[in-house]
């Protein structure tokens, strides 16, 4: 699995928590997770908050590495659910058990989310789906 990009891009922010590493893009943010963490509804808080002090007035994209095995409360898609602004949510693995679980995740969630096995898929799409949304400026 590719897990960078050939892109260039620079990170605004890096968020080191307690489960994991948060990197913050202009315009999405990259989670990677620890092996055998559990993303419980007050971890979710954090990320939320993370994307409330970056994000708070525009669009933007969350992508999911999944580089290593961790579990994941189901009733967090929930909350993610009700952030307007997050319009994308991508998940990268190679990782069968990744997309078994993806398939039971995506239904809890109900908005826009993909699975990739390459990250700059997962980049593609997520900025497809952020751009439009600016309307006068996209190209």
């Amino acid at each position: 699995m590719k897990i960078t990009s050939n892109k260039k891009t620079i990170v605004v922010r890096e968020y080191q928590l307690e489960v994991g590493t948060v990197q913050v893009f202009d315009d999405y943010m990259v989670a990677s997770f620890d092996e055998g963490a559990t993303i419980t509804l007050e971890r979710t808080y954090q990320i939320i908050g993370i994307s409330e002090i970056h994000f708070r007035d525009k669009d933007f994209g969350y992508i999911s590495l999944r580089k290593n095995s961790y579990a994941i409360d189901p009733t967090v898609y929930n909350y993610l659910r009700g952030l307007d602004n997050l319009k994308a949510f991508a998940i990268v693995s190679k990782k069968e058990i990744d997309m078994h679980n993806f398939n039971i995740e995506k239904m809890f969630y109900k908005k826009p989310m993909e699975f990739f096995i390459e990250f700059d898929n997962a980049l593609d799409w997520v900025q497809k789906r952020i751009k439009p949304k600016k309307g006068r400026n996209s190209a």
